[in-house]
């Protein structure tokens, strides 16, 4: 397993983070942590915010971020409500957050900037967390094309222990679990994951081959940067061949991988292609 503790704050574009924190210093910190790296990656910045007011926000933030005020007339940071980018009548629309992270990269392109870095409070949704959860796993798609990275600050003390590991396990990363890398991939339909997935992460790998059991024609999953998987993961590909064509559902892989998939007779229903042999 990968500690990733120390390199959270600095995803790299297409990684999707839950950050459980502790108190509102911790918090504060991390955020002006995240948005220095973001401003050095060059790219656009987007606090999204619940607990405290964009207004609020700015006040305590500016003294952590060199260049601060410069940077957010420039256009380079962004602090915005939740209510105004996650919800529609007081209800959650998944379809605004999308949306308006599609329209901030578009301006990021717009002023050179490499892509989105976004910080999101996730209180908003500690009056539901199954369906923040449901939600965070839907998010994965997003990051596929790797334009976004984003950050989900989770309060321990706000949100109970069983609510914060089934954010983290929806997440692709997380301090203290397996991490987890990914692609969306073309001609044919795909995916490529690099990495480590076990039992950690695996709902948040679920949700990227959940998307590819409606993809028409063949698709090839290119795990030749898998380090490694274990085999209840392993298994969600047999499900994902299962809900295909037989003979739809290819994996790339390298020996280590192939012999997990043999062992779960998982090549019964999936191409394994060895590193070498495609």
């Amino acid at each position: 397993m990968v500690d990733v503790a120390g390199s959270v704050l600095d995803p790299d574009l297409g990684d999707h983070v839950c950050l459980p924190f502790d108190g509102e210093r911790e918090r504060m910190t991390a955020t002006g942590l995240f948005t220095m790296n973001g401003l050095r990656r060059r790219t656009k910045v987007v606090i999204i915010t619940h607990a405290d007011s964009p207004e609020r926000t700015r006040g305590w933030l500016a003294p952590l971020v060199p260049g601060f005020a410069d940077a957010e007339s420039a256009g380079q940071i962004e602090v915005l409500d939740c209510a105004d980018t996650h919800f529609t009548g007081g209800r959650l629309d998944p379809e605004r957050v999308y949306a308006g992270l599609a329209d901030a990269y578009a301006r990021a392109r717009k002023h050179g900037q490499h892509g989105v870095y976004a910080l999101v409070d996730a209180s908003w949704g500690a009056c539901d967390a199954p369906e923040q959860a449901a939600f965070e796993a839907a998010t994965n798609e997003l990051f596929g094309e790797r334009w976004l990275a984003a950050v989900c600050q989770y309060d321990r003390g706000l949100f109970p222990r069983d609510a914060i590991d089934r954010a983290a396990s929806v997440h692709p990363i997380a301090p203290e679990q397996a991490l987890l890398r990914f692609a969306n991939t073309f001609e044919p339909a795909g995916l490529r994951v690099w990495g480590d997935i076990d039992l950690t992460n695996r709902p948040a790998f679920a949700s990227l081959l959940a998307r590819l059991e409606k993809e028409p024609g063949e698709i090839v999953i290119d795990a030749s940067g898998l380090d490694f998987i274990d085999a209840g993961s392993a298994q969600l590909l047999t499900v994902t061949a299962t809900a295909r064509p037989r003979g739809s559902t290819a994996v790339v892989c390298r020996d280590s991988i192939a012999r997990v998939l043999r062992l779960i007779g998982a090549d019964e229903f999936v191409a394994v292609r060895r590193v070498g042999d495609v």
